[in-house]
């Protein structure tokens, strides 16, 4: 078995080796500077080479879509859990352009998955805590059980949220526990505005081609690899190379240009839920920084 570049030369200058040059007779002696630097060298690489293994433990399936059971960064083992998934995916049919859904009682269940994809139990939601698809497309139900009694049942453990806004170029995986199946890519970039349909998101995470998922990924989480943590929720994809219509979303640019790329996937940033879900695990959308957007009476008290 070869030995990965870095690490073979590393050893090479720690054991004192060297190495001649075509003729020569003579070895070099391996200055201290050297040493050092390939032990430096060696000590790094183990760890820039670690990378999150990513399988469906925490992932959920639901009727029509994927899911997840998220924890957000305050959220305590006693809370009540969560389920992120897709404002398309509502059990009431998708919500309108400006629609937002906020503590609606809902009975909706879940196949909760285990790190192979096997089912080990159902979940069952007591509410939907938070739904829209203006500005971002996604869904949180809220369970009638807690994290701690997951753990404790079922030995599975939820999928922990990035606070920060991802990054363009990582590696990272749509697990998607409807089809059981998990697509590799990378971050391509970002979308400023992403269209479709009657719907506008903004700065939409966009897959790099690998990614080539499919109907029933959607409220799939997107695992970054070098995290484990969930960074987006997967949910569209230009199939047919149509310009801003149903299934097939267009970029536009902060100057109005519109771009459309077929067979290309997108997500939804799911940093932004970090600082609107508060005390409990509730959402509260009047917490400072929260820039969800708020139902329709809500805005009207505010103005």
């Amino acid at each position: 078995m070869k030995k990965p570049l870095v690490g073979a030369l590393a050893t090479l200058l720690l054991t004192g080796a060297t190495l001649a040059s075509t003729g020569a007779a003579q070895a070099q002696p391996v200055t201290p500077e050297a040493k050092a630097k390939a032990q430096a060298t060696a000590q790094a690489a183990p760890v820039a080479a670690k990378v999150k293994a990513v399988n469906f433990a925490g992932t959920v399936a639901l009727s029509n879509c994927s899911g997840s059971l998220v924890r957000l960064p305050n959220s305590q083992d006693n809370d009540p859990g969560l389920i992120l998934t897709n404002g398309h995916c509502l059990e009431t049919g998708m919500p309108g352009a400006g629609e937002v859904i906020v503590d609606r009682p809902s009975s909706r269940t879940f196949s909760l998955l285990n790190a192979s994809a096997g089912k080990v139990a159902t979940l069952k939601a007591t509410k939907i805590a938070y739904a829209t698809m203006t500005d971002t497309d996604v869904t949180l139900y809220e369970l009638n059980t807690t994290y701690a009694k997951i753990k404790q049942q079922y030995r599975i453990d939820a999928l922990k949220l990035n606070p920060d806004h991802p990054v363009k170029g990582a590696s990272i995986a749509v697990v998607s526990g409807y089809w059981k199946k998990t697509y590799s890519c990378n971050t391509d970039g970002f979308a400023y505005r992403l269209r479709e349909a009657d719907w506008t998101w903004k700065d939409s995470l966009r897959y790099t081609s690998a990614c080539q998922v499919i109907g029933g990924t959607s409220g799939s989480p997107v695992v970054d690899t070098a995290t484990g943590k969930v960074v987006a929720v997967n949910n569209t994809t230009n199939e047919d190379g149509q310009r801003c219509t149903l299934n097939n979303p267009c970029e536009v640019d902060e100057n109005g240009k519109v771009t459309v790329r077929k067979g290309i996937g997108y997500a939804q940033e799911t940093y932004i839920l970090a600082k609107c879900v508060g005390t409990g695990n509730k959402v509260d959308l009047g917490l400072p920084g929260c820039s969800l957007p708020k139902p329709v009476a809500e805005r009207a008290r505010q103005h």
